[in-house]
């Protein structure tokens, strides 16, 4: 039965499509046209469009894959007219980047602007809302920074690209802070059993506390605490 199907199936359509083999020859020459379309184009786009990609940037790489894309191997679709996007695209950058060098809001407003997370060893809690960043995935960026709490940070920064830039304290400057190496949250207190430094498991906010009730959080009033760590930063 396998073998019949096998016999009967049309081959040169599950290959080839609707094409001729000859097409072959010409997605070789359209590649390679494209190709070359795309070093140029990223030639002139410059060293700005092919760093670390902001949301604009990646929108122009973006459209410049697709109309490269398309011709090579569409049959349907004529090189140039996708050399015309190519154009129309780099025109637009060049455009844009124009304005973006003569003005900074239109430049915040195209390309977003650093935010910062961590301020003096505790969560800048308003600007930390506005990143569409999970608490356990900014942690994870930082132990692998070396950091295992957060009174080793003086100011952490969101960059337009997407990339954290942290500055860290001198060993000697190192402060209590909220510890973040894994499960390091998991036990959370709302009454402390010993005097010492705890740290707020939402804000990172720290402070000296009493035994007894740990309170609310001054900073953001949550309740709940963990033992602060006094760690410093190992490289």
């Amino acid at each position: 039965m396998l073998t019949l199907f096998l016999l009967e199936l049309n081959w040169k359509e599950l290959l080839m499509g609707h094409e001729e083999w000859s097409f072959l020859l010409e997605i070789i020459l359209r590649t390679s046209i494209m190709f070359l379309a795309i070093i140029i184009g990223l030639r002139i786009l410059g060293k700005r469009g092919v760093k670390q990609l902001s949301v604009f940037e990646l929108v122009v790489i973006i459209g410049l894959g697709s109309a490269a894309g398309d011709p090579m191997f569409n049959k349907d679709v004529g090189i140039v007219s996708s050399i015309l996007v190519f154009v129309v695209i780099i025109l637009l950058y060049r455009i844009i980047t124009f304005f973006i060098g003569r003005s900074k809001e239109f430049e915040k407003m195209v390309e977003g602007a650093s935010i910062c997370l961590i301020r003096d060893g505790e969560f800048a809690i308003d600007n930390f809302k506005k990143e569409n960043l999970g608490s356990d995935e900014f942690f994870a960026e930082l132990r692998l920074r070396g950091v295992s709490q957060l009174g080793q940070i003086e100011t952490a920064i969101v960059e337009s690209s997407g990339q954290i830039s942290v500055f860290y304290y001198e060993d000697k400057e190192v402060k209590h802070g909220l510890p973040i190496m894994p499960e390091s949250l998991k036990y959370a207190l709302k009454n402390i059993s010993k005097e010492g430094q705890y740290s707020c498991t939402f804000c990172g906010h720290t402070e000296m506390k009493q035994q007894g009730k740990a309170g609310n959080c001054p900073k953001c009033t949550k309740d709940e605490w963990v033992e602060a760590s006094s760690k410093r930063r190992v490289t």
